[in-house]
Order: C-alpha cells, then structure tokens, then sequence
C-alpha cells in the first residue's frame, strides 16, 4: 500500500531533512554569512554525492545522463540554487526570517500553477483542499510566532519582500525544471549535476562580490564547519536527491505542499531541544498542516 504513495512519503523524509538543515545553517550563516554557507555547503555536497556515485555505480558521475538532462538539470540548478537560495538568503537581512518563510509557504501554490501550465499535472479536489490547509495552516503558525517583542508588523521593506517572493519563485520553478529534466534518471545523479552548477554559479558571484577571502577563513571557524557539514549532508545532498525522488512519484504540487511542512515540523526541536515557548496559534496552525497533509494520501 506505501508503495503508491512513495512520492509523498519522500517529500516528508525532504521536510524532516531540510528542518535540520534550518537548524545547521542558521547558527552557521550568522558567523561567517550566507554567501560562504550556500558555497561551502554545496561543495561538500558535491564531495558527497560523488562518494555515493562512486559506491553505486563505480563512477564519480553516473551514466546515463544524455544532453536533455544536462542541460535541463543545469538550468534547475541556477535556478533554484543560485537565484532561489540567493534572493532567500538576502531577505533575511531586510525582513525577519519569519516573514521570509511565510512567503515561502507560496512555493507549493506556485509550482501547481508552473506544473499545471508546462507539464500538463492535474488535482484532485482532495489534493487542493489538503495543499489549502497545509498552506493555511503553515502561515498560521509563522504569523503567530514573536519577534523579539515586535511580534508581528504589516510594514516591511518593499524589497526584502520582493527578495522572498525571488526565493519562493527559484524553488518552484528550479523543481519544474528538475522534472523535465530528470524524468527517469537516478535522483541522487540528478542533484549531483544540479548541485555542480549551482557550484559553479556562486563561485562565478563570490569572485563579482570578491568574498574569496571570507570563504577561506570559515575553514578555521569549527563551530561554523560544523554546522555547514551537517546542513551539506541533510540539505543539498539526502534532502535535495529525496525531493527529486518525490517529484518523480508524485504530483510536483503535492510533493511541494509537503515540502513545506519545514517551518511546522521544527517546532518540535525548538521547544525540546532550544526550550522555546509555543503559543497555542502555532499548536493550531501545526495541527491543521497535518490534517491537511494527511488528505494528500487519501
């Protein structure tokens, strides 16, 4: 019976693999910034998902990879990793991560409406009624959490807002893309090619912003290393390859409404694990996520 639903059993191991990777890289980015994390991050990725290549299929990069995925893996990997990670992390510095995250809960909406227009997917009403509540219900709970004492506000800064909606837009269309171009090549093979050129892609910014020199002094920042490492393994390398799986099983909308469960899920880390204090709209709005999930396996 799991075995039909093997798409959205992957966008729920994805989401409990990127609120790791949430954890890792908040502590990592505030000591040696975003720019330094997304290279670094990405490089041991590549390590990574070579180590595996190798063990699988003994080659460093698999197989089978022809000139349709190449090229449309590549694209997906500026897209989503370049522009997307880029434009995200740069509205954490003009609006509150908070407010960056509810405006990331449009990815799912987004990627229906690019699914529904390049490749043709179609919903179930059940399918709309859960992707609804598990977005409505995410957005409950981020609305609702403190900001320092600020709690929420309606002004912010007209360009970190557009910097979140950059973000929310590289991630639904670099899945689009994935898509297309993975069709049935390996997942973990289809993150490597994405993940070189969204390598390539910073590397080709950090040299325009000439920050080579801040990239090298993280390696002599351990605590900073230490959390880029663990983020690298749970985020670009099992976390990014299980959303590709759950792309290719399931309904690109599904599979991003689940994704985006993130911001739901590590609730439970920060009260057990951080002590922080819940308020009840956030108990809500995780509640009605998970109701809303569950209507996708119906």
């Amino acid at each position: 019976m799991l075995s039909q639903y093997k798409g959205e059993i992957f966008a729920l191991l994805t989401a409990l693999c990127w609120t790791v990777t949430a954890l890792s890289f908040e502590s990592a980015t505030k000591k040696v910034g975003s720019l330094v994390v997304n290279i670094i991050r990405l490089a041991l990725a590549c390590i990574f998902l070579s180590i595996f290549n190798l063990f699988v299929s003994g080659s460093i990069i698999q197989p089978g990879a022809g000139n349709h995925q190449w090229l449309w893996l590549s694209l997906s990997g500026l897209v989503g990793f370049v522009f997307g990670d880029y434009f995200l992390f740069k509205s954490y510095t003009l609006i509150s991560s908070r407010i960056s995250m509810l405006i990331m809960t449009l990815v799912p909406p987004i990627t229906t409406i690019f699914g529904f227009i390049f490749l043709h997917e179609r919903m179930r009403l059940t399918d709309v009624l859960g992707m609804l509540m598990v977005v409505s219900g995410i957005a409950t709970t981020v609305l609702n959490r403190k900001n320092d004492n600020n709690g929420f506000r309606f002004k912010h800064p007209l360009r970190g807002l557009l910097y979140a909606f950059g973000g929310a837009l590289g991630q639904a269309f670099g899945l689009i893309l994935s898509k297309y171009g993975m069709k049935d090549y390996n997942a973990f093979a289809a993150t490597q090619i994405r993940t070189i050129t969204g390598l390539a892609g910073f590397a080709i910014l950090i040299s325009l912003l000439k920050k080579w020199n801040n990239v090298f002094q993280a390696f002599s920042n351990p605590p900073a290393m230490k959390g880029i490492s663990l983020g690298s393994v749970f985020g670009p390398f099992l976390g990014v390859s299980l959303s590709l799986l759950a792309i290719q099983h399931t309904n690109t909308g599904i599979a991003s409404t689940l994704m985006a469960l993130v911001p739901v899920i590590i609730i439970v880390p920060l009260v057990f694990i951080y002590k922080q204090s819940v308020r009840w709209p956030e108990i809500i709005g995780a509640v009605v996520s998970v109701i809303g999930a569950a209507l996708l396996f119906i």
